[in-house]
């Protein structure tokens, strides 16, 4: 079955971005399989609960997080509204369904002497790849932006004269944040080096060596590989630093609003998830300084 129109939907009317939109056909697709091999249809559009419900069976006997399949079941009903909203159907099978319970994942942000250590204390190298890596550490742990953000950036993302960044981040929507004057120094070291390789992609800010667009693999292994020298954290990824950025910022008693804007994110309740390490570190500091605490 051709999800095409469906696609379009959602990258011209929806503005998710092209990877959200191969998740979601991604996951159309493991569930038309299904369909076919366990009913012989080929029509998902006329499938009722039941037949979703083993689905969802299937996938958790298949060890698949709920999360996952939560995700999975959105891709699943957005693409039924869409159905309903072209006039392809009549019901919405999913009209009903509760998502499966899931348990909060606690992400433990890097703390401000291991972000030290690896800007302060770890060695890179004075080339193209060298003051790559750090500009992009730089910019994530300065920014809070995300991975594909990164990714994404382009050379005239840069306002040196106002000394901002433009961000364009889910949906595409566009935001402001601003860049501190060590991370600008090292934006200007770094586009003198860039200046000289041979660009593929002449417009976008971050390259390979070989001069092309840099690709979001990449971008995890060289925080992993710096981050593995400094933390023996589980996880050391782009989110990781992202989570430390708001987590820092909310501890030096930024506002949460603030932070929210910072992020990019739609409401104040996804943001209140960094709160938690603040919170912890605020008993710490009530703690050693309340004096009925010393008794």
């Amino acid at each position: 079955m051709s999800f095409n129109a469906f696609l379009d939907y959602l990258l011209l009317e929806k503005n998710y971005s092209k990877l959200t939109a191969v998740a979601y056909k991604n996951d159309l697709e493991n569930f038309e399989d299904f369909i076919k091999h366990e009913y012989g249809s080929n029509n998902i559009k006329s499938v009722n609960y039941p037949q979703i419900r083993n689905w969802i069976v299937n996938l958790v006997e298949s060890n698949i997080s709920n999360r996952s399949i939560n995700r999975k079941v959105s891709s699943l009903n957005t693409y039924y509204k869409f159905l309903l909203k072209v006039g392809e159907t009549q019901i919405n099978p999913l009209a009903k369904h509760k998502a499966l319970k899931t348990s909060k994942k606690i992400q433990i942000p890097f703390s401000e002497t291991e972000i030290n250590m690896v800007l302060d204390e770890l060695h890179f190298d004075d080339d193209f790849e060298g003051i790559r890596n750090r500009l992009i550490i730089e910019l994530f742990y300065s920014t809070g932006i995300r991975r594909i953000e990164l990714v994404e950036l382009k050379l005239t993302s840069i306002d040196f004269g106002a000394k901002t960044l433009k961000v364009l981040g889910k949906r595409n929507k566009e935001r402001i944040v601003p860049l501190i004057n060590p991370v600008l120094e090292t934006l200007v070291k770094y586009l003198k080096v860039r200046s000289v390789i041979k660009c593929v992609d002449d417009n976008n800010l971050f390259l390979t060596k070989n001069g092309v667009k840099i690709y979001e693999t990449l971008v995890y292994r060289i925080i992993n590989e710096y981050f593995s020298m400094a933390s023996t954290k589980v996880k050391k990824s782009p989110h990781i630093l992202r989570h430390s950025f708001a987590t820092h910022l909310l501890n030096q008693g930024a506002d949460l609003n603030a932070v929210k804007e910072l992020l990019g994110h739609s409401s104040l309740a996804a943001t209140q998830v960094y709160t938690h390490n603040s919170i912890a570190e605020l008993k710490k500091v009530h703690i050693n300084a309340h004096p009925r605490s010393k008794k």
